[in-house]
């Protein structure tokens, strides 16, 4: 199987390099790896919601552990991308409660919609579609992650209007 390599300018600002230390300060200093889910979410989130090889590097050069170690995280959690992603990723859950609820033909409509297969990105770098596992709404399914908030009970109409304010840039996805 061929695998497709993404290039990633990899740039440790000073805010991150400001929120990674913040973070580390919440640990002893001799355990960093403690904090090394929040400060790959941290890199995630400022190279454009993804993490290359290269970035996962410099995250094990900070945090002072091996690249393997951050490689191993990295690929067991669905949360942090290995590939760019669009700016609006439609994260479905597949798991039972929302697979009984239509979650399924939700996310095959969001994709039919989009013109894109699951873990695909639009042309225009707008939109990913993906299937994860459980995000624990059970009782509002079948429902979606879209950045930091959940869209729930779902509907061929609400994701069609979700894909017009993605459009008209009136969905937030982040609470900062």
């Amino acid at each position: 199987m061929e695998t497709k390599k993404y290039k990633q300018n990899i740039n440790i600002t000073p805010e991150l390099q400001q929120r990674i230390d913040e973070l580390l300060s919440h640990y002893p200093a001799d355990k960093k790896k403690s904090a090394l889910l929040p400060v790959l979410h941290a890199a995630q989130d400022a190279h454009d919601n993804w993490l290359s090889v290269e970035l996962m590097d410099k995250v094990a050069e900070i945090l002072g552990i091996s690249s393997i170690e951050v490689y191993e995280v990295v690929t067991f959690y669905t949360m942090y991308n290995q590939k760019p992603m669009g700016t609006y990723m439609f994260e479905f859950c597949l798991t039972s409660c929302c697979g009984i609820r239509g979650a399924d033909d939700m996310m095959e409509y969001a994709c039919e919609k989009l013109g894109i297969k699951p873990g695909e990105t639009t042309p225009d770098g707008l939109f990913s579609v993906v299937g994860v596992q459980c995000l624990g709404a059970c009782g509002y399914a079948p429902m979606m992650q879209l950045g930091d908030f959940y869209k729930e009970h779902l509907t061929r109409e609400k994701i069609d209007q979700i894909i017009d304010d993605c459009k008209a840039g009136k969905v937030i996805l982040h609470d900062k």
